[in-house]
């Protein structure tokens, strides 16, 4: 299984390394890793979604809902996958075992992908697609036996992003203009960024490649009111909790958590020294387990 996880990463970072320019959505395809990478149990092979739901008219505007069994309501979760933002090199299918997983635990999910820099993505595409996949949540609540007040916005590496940005409220120099933070109870990041402008040199070495700067249209000191928008310097998740799952990632700096703690959410942090950026997300792994009462706590809105 562990070699399995760093054969993963090894094609990621291969992936991203190939080109410092991204590479036209034409010759790019996401990529759909085996399987067998997930889990050593065959039960957690991915469920067939309950629906698969749309919110924006590109290919890549989609997301996958699956229900629990049982009556209701349940808690949801919005999930955005990682990838650095480049197209291809990776999708929403790789959160699908995870989401799984939730479901077995009588958490409905709601598996998120959207355009990356080299398909319509990065500022400001795919801000534009987070906030329109956020939609969703209303839809699946009315249509749905879905508890609106437990709802956590999950994001794996960069994805985390998404569900930190769309937690907080944005003005008019944000990339998808004025916006209100999305009602969410909590906000779960596994191995992700605190803030891009501090967090860009570490978040670059996971990736093995400049991914900050592409994704934001160029690099702070060229960027420097991009960046700001979107930091919790100002711009706080309004939640009650906010929880860190970290991996090769280390946690967000002292002045990060105290911003991401000014909104009046309980910031906390999970180091996992040693664990690879794939086992913290990967139900069958020893460090996944360990964090899962953590992760499942936030999820139920304990």
């Amino acid at each position: 299984m562990r070699n399995a996880l760093i054969g993963l990463a090894f094609l990621m970072v291969a992936a991203c390394t190939e080109s410092a320019t991204p590479a036209p959505s034409s010759t790019a395809a996401p990529l759909a890793p085996a399987l067998g990478m997930y889990g050593t149990d065959a039960h957690l092979a991915p469920s067939t979604p309950d629906a698969v739901l749309r919110y924006a008219d590109h290919p890549r505007g989609v997301a996958d809902l699956r229900l629990p069994a049982g009556t209701g309501p349940f808690p949801l979760a919005v999930i955005f996958h990682g990838g650095c933002w480049k197209t291809g090199v990776a999708d929403r299918n790789y959160m699908a075992p995870l989401a799984t997983r939730w479901q077995q635990q009588g958490i409905a999910t709601l598996n998120v992908d959207y355009r990356e820099v080299g398909d319509g993505g990065g500022w400001p595409g795919s801000f534009a697609d987070w906030k329109a996949a956020a939609g969703l949540i209303e839809q699946v609540a009315r249509d749905y036996p879905i508890d609106r007040d437990r709802v956590t916005l999950v994001g794996h590496s960069a994805g985390a992003t998404a569900a930190l940005w769309l937690a907080a409220a944005q003005g008019g120099d944000g990339p998808a203009g004025v916006r209100e933070p999305v009602k969410a109870h909590g906000v779960i990041a596994l191995d992700g960024a605190g803030d891009l402008g501090r967090d860009q040199p570490a978040f670059d070495g996971l990736c093995g490649f400049a991914a900050v700067a592409p994704f934001m249209g160029g690099p702070k000191d060229e960027q420097v009111e991009r960046y700001a928008a979107i930091s919790p310097d100002g711009h706080p998740p309004h939640v009650a909790r906010v929880l860190f799952v970290q991996a090769v990632l280390p946690s967000p700096e002292q002045k990060t958590l105290a911003a991401l703690g000014a909104g009046g959410a309980a910031v906390e942090v999970l180091a996992n020294l040693g664990a690879s950026h794939f086992e913290i997300i990967t139900p069958g792994e020893p460090t996944y387990a360990k964090n899962e009462p953590a992760m499942l706590g936030v999820l139920r809105g304990e």
